[in-house]
């Protein structure tokens, strides 16, 4: 009887699910599919507790789905692991949702290679459309965002596909069993897995879509879908969001914004399939040889960036609510990402690996890309000589304080009118919480000279 074996990655769910298809046309009538996930040392080890036990949890919930069927957990070298489970099971094939990323795709050519005559079928991708594909008309890639959304829109999608009535689940090879749990200290992660992600989905489509072009830029707001971890593993394809938007009666300017963020996301994906060094290396060679600051005095100014305790309210609670919650608000990681590289003068892959060690939808493309935005060395047509004012960016988008007060405690006392500005309050900043480390109209200033002097050469 032929058996396929389905590899699961970044697609932790069983509805719109394309590989999965295949591995049960593959298996046929009489056949059967191996589900199988591979706890790879390369990207489990520096992914941070978050992320680790999102994915532990979302395997668990993976498991309950598939029937009864234990899905098939090994850890190791997937060039390893996969040909040998392979051999194991007498495997025809071995399916798997195409990966765009740098070290997935050399992951893939040499598990491809190490198969021999097992073939790897790829099949569909974790994204609406496959990295590579949107072109301008003479084949090269695009290198802002707006024209690629515009281009991306018009080449279009694949309507969802459908989940299988019922799928010939391999029974009898043994598992090593789900990754250790993590120590989180307290951190509080979403609920985890398909079910979950379909969930978060209905409720912002249903309850705060229509609100979201006000709301998405206010951080003391429920006001975005925070799809972002289910999207990174897949519980959740974005062409079903997709589909279900093209059905939406909740405002034309709603629907845009929204998709706008699925866009950004492949659109970043995109780059780096072009670009894979872009991953973790500027994008702009010109502005990523900006001077950034280095020794004792800028460790203790990054330590004081990343504990919160800047000074500046609202890059404080930003920082705060990634270790409360490995995740921060998107309006509030550009203030954070800009007051790290433009008022401590500190390297961007600094904060992008910060991020990354505490953000439960830490995303390669995306999260190194938005900071490479942020800081000037990515795909921002207008880019380093944007300097956020934290004081600022905190009043339009946290008027009331709201999401400070949350996240900063020391300042929950303060009037409104100085939640932003403590240090002008009656008496002065409140005790425990610490004076500005630096002053941002004399960074700003730093900065602007920096850019000023690799534009010049």
């Amino acid at each position: 009887m032929p058996t396929s074996l389905l590899w699961f990655r970044r697609d932790l769910r069983l509805a719109d699910h394309p590989a999965l298809l295949a591995a049960v046309d593959a298996a046929g009538s009489h056949g059967s599919v191996l589900p199988v996930f591979v706890v790879d040392p390369r990207l489990f080890g520096p992914a941070g507790a978050p992320r680790r036990q999102f994915l532990r949890d979302c395997l668990a919930s993976l498991q309950e789905s598939l029937d009864g069927a234990p899905l098939v957990i090994r850890t190791g070298d997937p060039a390893e692991v996969v040909p040998a489970l392979a051999a194991e099971v007498g495997a025809d094939s071995v399916h798997v949702s195409a990966d765009a990323g740098p070290y997935g795709r050399r992951r893939d050519e040499a598990v491809d290679r190490a198969l021999g005559e097992v073939e790897l079928v790829r099949t569909g991708s974790p994204y609406a459309v496959t990295p590579g594909r949107v072109t301008k008309a003479d084949g090269e890639p695009f290198k802002v965002f707006s024209p690629f959304a515009r281009a991306w829109r018009e080449h279009g999608w694949r309507s969802p596909a459908p989940r299988p009535d019922a799928v010939p689940w391999h029974r009898g090879a043994p598992s090593d069993g789900l990754p250790p749990a993590q120590d989180l200290d307290g951190v509080q992660l979403p609920p985890a897995g398909e079910e979950a992600a379909l969930a978060a989905w209905a409720h912002f489509r249903d309850e705060l879509l229509s609100a979201y072009p006000e709301d998405r830029n206010r951080p003391a707001t429920a006001g975005t879908s925070r799809l972002s971890a289910y999207l990174k593993y897949g519980c959740v394809h974005p062409r079903t969001l997709l589909a279900d938007l093209a059905g939406s009666d909740d405002g034309e300017e709603a629907v845009r914004r929204f998709t706008d963020e699925l866009a950004w996301r492949e659109f970043y994906a995109d780059v780096v399939w072009h670009r894979p060094e872009s991953a973790r290396e500027p994008l702009d060679g010109r502005t990523g040889s900006i001077e950034y600051d280095s020794g004792p005095e800028a460790d203790a100014l990054y330590d004081a960036w990343a504990e919160g305790r800047t000074g500046y309210p609202i890059v404080d609670a930003g920082m705060r609510q990634l270790l409360g919650e490995a995740y921060v608000h998107n309006r509030v990681r550009m203030i954070v990402a800009s007051f790290l590289v433009k008022d401590l003068h500190l390297d961007w892959r600094r904060g992008a690996r910060h991020f990354l060690q505490h953000l439960v939808d830490g995303d390669l493309a995306s999260n190194n890309h938005g900071w490479q935005w942020v800081a000037g060395t990515g795909t921002d047509a207008s880019p380093y000589y944007r300097v956020f004012n934290p004081t600022r960016q905190g009043k339009q988008f946290d008027p009331e304080g709201e999401y400070v007060r949350r996240w900063v405690p020391e300042l929950r006392d303060v009037p409104g009118a100085f939640v932003h500005e403590p240090w002008l309050a009656p008496g002065g900043v409140p005790a425990g919480y610490p004076e500005p480390v630096v002053d941002h109209a004399a960074e700003r200033e730093v900065a602007l000279a920096r850019y000023q002097q690799v534009r010049s050469a």
